[in-house]
């Protein structure tokens, strides 16, 4: 347990009667807004900041290292809860949807970025009758009307420096011919109304506040709730674009400055809603209620094996190398300059700030990374299906693979299932290591594999649900599916370094120096953003249907 200052922070026994004094809330119930106690009015402003890819291991590094920094300052000055997870698969979409509706993905019904559902139609479909059912659902940059431009297709000029000065309105720069078609409408279908449950935002807009968030791409508007609505000024660059003023053809992920330039975008979108206006600074419409962002550049840093001279990564266990170290310190600068914005404006002692991030990064050990390319195990698949099944076309309908395996099958039978199974934890090969040189892996670098019944069981689903995985896999330790040496850290999986993430709540109404080292969980935000602001946790959809707690705050 490292120390943060001078004064040692209270741990969750010390601070239990601070928490229980200012409220009744434990972990296992949650209590309507009425409920709370004379004294301690709720928050006006709650600031959500994911920092992609960052562990709680990462955060207590840097702090040890930096006990003045804005990080510690932030962590000091509120609850940090040492032991939070987020949800599977440790994805971008399960993750933020997860913090924002309370709702784990057999709840929310989103996977995956890029997932399946086997009840809807392909994209593009006009003629549904008697159409086949199953469709990729794509939640990435593919949505975008133009995914090359960093303005995702609106058309604006002097880019990228104009960018603040895209629509709030992300949906609209929305292909709609690349959406799936629900089969009774034939209607293509939004991410927002992709999402099987309520926001944080939907609420807070029918409780008559403002709303506001920026993100990596326009299908965000996933966000937004079944509504449509609840995010009123939606900002999502699209980061996936063409890199302007870096080498041709890379995007703003492939070199870690260009991640921090464009993260940049973002945090100046927020500062100017600190300052009561809309994200590109012109229209001033006051600070909103709920609103926040996500910063990728720590996810970059660990990923790139090398970017702007410096090495990716770790150097060892749970160590952060120089391009990790370099892009902490760019997050805590950031960091600093939202609190500094909220004191300047009189807003500190109104604004509650929440540090997670969507998912972690595995391995965190550089020596454990194998990496193997998915696409020869994906085929011998479906040749081996063929083969004991002449005449069948392929077996998978899709898949995604980063650090966990996530397969969808055109034959959802017991049989179909069982086969792929078998089949993959067969399979022997050589990947490569660290080093580039080849190194060998068993069970498609599989530690477990869940198929069929089973794994909508591990996902609290309902077998056969539409969208539930046929198979998921849960990899050895440092295994990633990448062709290639592009990459030394990936997320999706269900290990430690991929679920392990900060969850700190500073500010308004929160008890200072308290760490809670009992296990939480990131959908525990969603109900906790809503208490802090009044509002009754049991609106959420998601908070009714999985019992939810909020976080013992206060």
């Amino acid at each position: 347990m490292f120390r943060r200052s001078a004064r040692p922070a209270r741990t969750v026994t010390a601070a239990a009667a601070a928490i229980a004094a200012s409220s009744a809330l434990t972990a296992t119930a949650i209590e309507p807004a009425s409920a709370h106690t004379p004294g301690h009015p709720a928050a006006r402003h709650v600031l959500l900041l994911s920092v992609d890819g960052l562990h709680q291991s990462d955060l207590a590094w840097y702090i040890a290292r930096h006990p003045h920094s804005a990080l510690a300052r932030l962590a000091n000055g509120g609850v940090e809860y040492t032991h939070a997870r987020t949800v599977v698969p440790s994805d971008s979409f399960p993750g933020m949807v997860g913090q924002i509706t309370g709702g784990n993905p057999g709840t929310t019904g989103v996977y995956y970025d890029d997932s399946y559902d086997a009840a809807l139609l392909p994209a593009g479909t006009t003629q549904c009758a008697g159409a086949k059912p199953g469709a990729e659902v794509d939640l990435t940059e593919d949505l975008d009307k133009n995914k090359d431009s960093i303005d995702a297709g609106q058309g604006l000029t002097g880019l990228p420096g104009s960018i603040l000065k895209m629509t709030g309105r992300a949906a609209s720069l929305i292909d709609p011919t690349k959406l799936p078609v629900d089969p009774k409408s034939c209607a293509p279908v939004s991410p927002h109304a992709y999402l099987r449950v309520n926001t944080v935002f939907d609420v807070a807009r029918k409780a008559g506040l403002r709303t506001a968030w920026s993100d990596k791409h326009v299908a965000y508007d996933i966000l937004n709730g079944p509504s449509g609505n609840g995010i009123q000024d939606l900002f999502a660059p699209e980061i996936n674009s063409t890199a302007i003023g870096y080498p041709t053809g890379d995007d703003w992920t492939k070199d870690n400055a260009a991640t921090e330039q464009y993260d940049g975008y973002k945090v100046q979108a927020v500062l100017n809603e600190i300052d009561g206006n809309d994200h590109s600074g012109t229209h001033k419409v006051g600070t909103p209620a709920v609103f926040g962002m996500n910063f990728q550049s720590v996810s970059t840093a660990q990923k790139l094996p090398t970017s702007d001279g410096l090495a990716g990564g770790y150097k060892a266990k749970g160590v952060p190398g120089p391009l990790l170290e370099k892009n902490l310190a760019f997050v805590d600068r950031e960091v600093g300059a939202f609190v500094a914005e909220l004191r300047e404006r009189h807003l500190d002692g109104s604004t509650t700030v929440v540090l997670s991030a969507k998912h972690g990064q595995s391995p965190t050990d550089p020596k454990a990374l194998t990496r193997i390319d998915d696409g020869p195990l994906l085929d011998g698949l479906n040749a081996a299906w063929k083969k004991a099944h002449p005449g069948s076309g392929d077996l998978v309908a899709h898949a995604v693979d980063d650090d966990a395996m996530l397969i969808w099958l055109t034959d959802r039978s017991k049989a179909a299932t069982d086969f792929a199974k078998a089949y993959l934890l067969a399979q022997p090969g050589n990947g490569n290591g660290i080093d580039g040189n080849a190194k060998p892996f068993t069970a498609s670098g599989l530690k477990t594999l869940y198929a069929g019944a089973d794994s909508a069981r591990y996902f609290h689903a309902k077998p056969g649900d539409s969208r539930v995985p046929d198979l998921f896999g849960i990899t050895q330790y440092g295994v990633v599916y990448t062709g290639g040496q592009k990459k030394v850290a990936e997320h999706g999986g269900a290990h430690a370094d991929d679920l392990d993430v900060p969850l700190v709540v500073s500010g308004a109404v929160t008890p200072h120096d308290v760490r809670v080292a009992a296990p939480v969980e990131t959908t525990q935000i969603a109900p906790t953003i809503l208490r802090l602001l009044g509002l009754d946790p049991r609106a959420l959809d998601a908070v009714r249907a999985q019992h939810t707690p909020a976080l013992p705050v206060r």
